[in-house]
């Protein structure tokens, strides 16, 4: 069975793994003490979180969000995993934008208690995102896709 991967998904996913990488470039960054570098690379690291948001956003409104196309035996271990991806990925906005925010205001104490936390959640929001992509459009062909503007109104 050969079929292609779908673009929107594969570029968010893509923003998700660079955002996750430049956190770990700008937590190496401050490390060595270099602030200037470190404020750009995690304001680059935002903006790339915040590109994976937007694309999945519009793409859920839209297109649709795609069901599981795996075998039945697995959908539900693959929900599970989903919710606590969804999770994930909430409180690690939620952080993200609090710690975003300390640094900005340079309220150093706390961004710099909130920091490690806040990356770690990012990284584990990050691969787990990889893997509910990989299970989506990798391993196993997509399932149904429903718009939520048609789910809604009936189109």
């Amino acid at each position: 069975m050969e079929y292609s991967l779908p673009i929107l998904p594969t570029i968010s996913t893509s923003c998700i793994v660079i955002s996750a990488a430049l956190v770990a470039y700008g937590w190496y960054l401050i490390l060595r003490r270099n602030i200037d570098a470190h404020k750009k690379t995690m304001l680059s690291a935002a903006v790339f979180a915040l590109l994976f948001f937007i694309i999945y956003l519009s793409r859920t409104i839209f297109i649709g969000n795609t069901s599981f196309g795996g075998p039945d035996s697995l959908k539900v271990y693959y929900t599970i995993f989903l919710v606590f991806h969804i999770i994930l990925a909430t409180v690690g906005a939620i952080f993200g934008i609090v710690t975003l925010w300390t640094g900005l205001k340079d309220h150093r104490a706390r961004h710099k208690r909130l920091g490690p936390i806040t990356s770690v959640i990012w990284f584990f929001t990050a691969a787990t995102g990889v893997i509910v992509y990989l299970l989506l459009y990798v391993f196993y062909k997509g399932g149904e896709t429903t718009s939520m503007i048609k789910a809604i109104l009936g189109f």
